[in-house]
């Protein structure tokens, strides 16, 4: 690292251009190498900041990087992805190197023999994979709290350590830290637009089916959808359309004078704190006057997932502990977060009967809720409070669970309805931290939710650019 492409970098950050796009200019311009924007998040990756990398790829990075510096020089770059560092939940395999989950009881699991489906598509279009980076342990927490490998620093606290939400938090801290420009995630619950929020920057959790998602450990087999963390939605967009195998181009974001907003009147408020009730206010009072339609409305099948859930509990539960039972009743349990053992043993207790009445309310609201929504969006808060402060969770097992619900209130409903969804910065709520707006669709609109969250985050930097 030297202190002129750290410089430079820090100048990318405060441009008026964001994101992936800026440090495609760099490179465009010859103001930054490949190599040299590697070598200076390597550097600090070596740090080791407890819970942040699980497993740096240096050789690979290192290579990968020399390869897009040739390219660069040459004149001829894959697209706006060739020399962009990503990061990759240890829930991905990466050849010849364990994919722990977050976990102990993998920390000497057999080394991936091939790259997960989503690694190698991204690579094909220049990404640099710059190593593995921490999670909630199996994924399974909204707060990214891991107590075996640690919990990565959420970069906007200023009062203390703050979560850095999960399960995809090293995803975001990577980003957040701006030493990738691309955390890729997993979402069973929230946990690609949560950490988004916590963060202040931008997750995209995709339909189920969306991505190919060979070569990534599971937590829910019916509900687990892979998705990156981001500056900005045409960062999401270009890994969209790669991961799909598409032509990388730039998007056109949306008119919001053509749009219309759902905003449920019940579920998504309770419990807000008041904060990010102001910020969500604001956004609401921006869209109407850009000429949006709004409409406020109770959506009933919130109700009915809550008393699904009461009566039932949830496909997660009873997927995750059929993915984890051999270690949950056995010994190895003992080595398992006592939060996380608490919530895969909620699944033993399920019935065969209480799965399939969940999975066929799955399939029956996830068509209700497209057919409810049509062409609108659904927007709200994307969680209803700011990161909390880590010890506070550490000390508190009770107050970690309930905090942990309220964290996917209104995320976890989108997984259970199919919803694609875009999580975008909003403001800020208490302590000056981080507010996340969502807007959500019917599950296969995915290429016109990223249009429409470009025309919101348009609209949003208008006016922090007009204050």
């Amino acid at each position: 690292m030297n202190m002129d492409t750290s410089s430079l970098l820090d100048d990318l950050a405060n441009a008026p251009v964001k994101g992936i796009q800026a440090l495609h200019m760099a490179y465009q311009r010859r103001q930054l190498r490949p190599s040299q924007v590697v070598e200076h998040s390597l550097a600090r990756a070596r740090a080791g900041e407890p819970g942040f990398f699980t497993c740096l790829l240096e050789e690979r990075a290192l290579a990968e990087a020399q390869a897009s510096d040739a390219r660069w020089e040459a004149g001829r770059p894959l697209g706006p992805l060739d020399g962009v560092p990503v990061v990759w939940k240890d829930l991905f395999d990466v050849a010849g190197t364990p994919t722990t989950a977050g976990s102990n009881t993998r920390r000497h699991a057999a080394l991936a023999t091939e790259d997960a489906f989503a690694v190698q598509r991204l690579a094909v279009r220049g990404c640099i994979s710059l190593g593995k980076v921490g999670l909630s342990e199996f994924a399974y927490s909204g707060l990214g709290l891991n107590p075996h490998f640690g919990t990565p620093i959420n970069r906007a606290s200023r009062d203390g350590h703050r979560a850095p939400g999960g399960s995809s938090s090293g995803s975001a801290v990577a980003v957040g830290a701006r030493m990738a420009w691309v955390g890729m995630g997993s979402d069973t619950g929230g946990s690609v637009r949560v950490p988004a929020a916590f963060n202040g920057l931008v997750g995209f959790k995709p339909s189920i089916g969306h991505f190919d998602k060979r070569g990534i450990f599971p937590l829910s087999q019916t509900l687990d959808v892979p998705g990156p963390i981001a500056n900005t939605v045409q960062d999401c967009a270009w890994v969209d359309a790669a991961l799909r195998g598409q032509p990388l181009q730039a998007l056109v974001p949306s008119r919001l004078a053509d749009l219309s907003f759902v905003v449920p009147t019940n579920w998504v408020f309770d419990g807000v704190e008041p904060e990010v009730r102001i910020a969500f206010e604001k956004l609401v009072e921006l869209v109407r006057a850009a000429g949006a339609t709004l409409d406020f409305r109770h959506i009933s099948a919130f109700d009915e997932l809550a008393e699904l859930t009461a009566r039932h509990g949830t496909i997660a539960a009873a997927e995750a502990y059929y993915f984890h039972q051999h270690l949950v009743d056995s010994a190895q349990s003992a080595a398992i977060d006592r939060r996380v053992l608490a919530r895969l043993a909620r699944g033993k207790t399920m019935s065969a009967l209480d799965l399939l009445t969940l999975q066929a309310a799955h399939v029956r609201l996830r068509h209700e809720c497209a057919a409810l929504l049509g062409e609108a969006w659904m927007l709200c808060p994307t969680v209803v409070h700011v990161a909390p402060l880590v010890a506070p969770l550490d000390a508190d097992d009770e107050l970690f669970h309930r905090t942990n619900l309220r964290t996917l209130q209104n995320t976890l409903p989108g997984n259970f309805f199919d919803l694609c969804g875009v999580s975008l910065p909003m403001g800020t709520g208490s302590a000056g931290m981080p507010v996340g707006a969502l807007i959500s669709g019917a599950f296969g609109r995915d290429a016109a939710l990223l249009a429409v969250a470009a025309g919101v985050e348009k609209l949003l930097q208008s006016h922090l650019l007009d204050r």
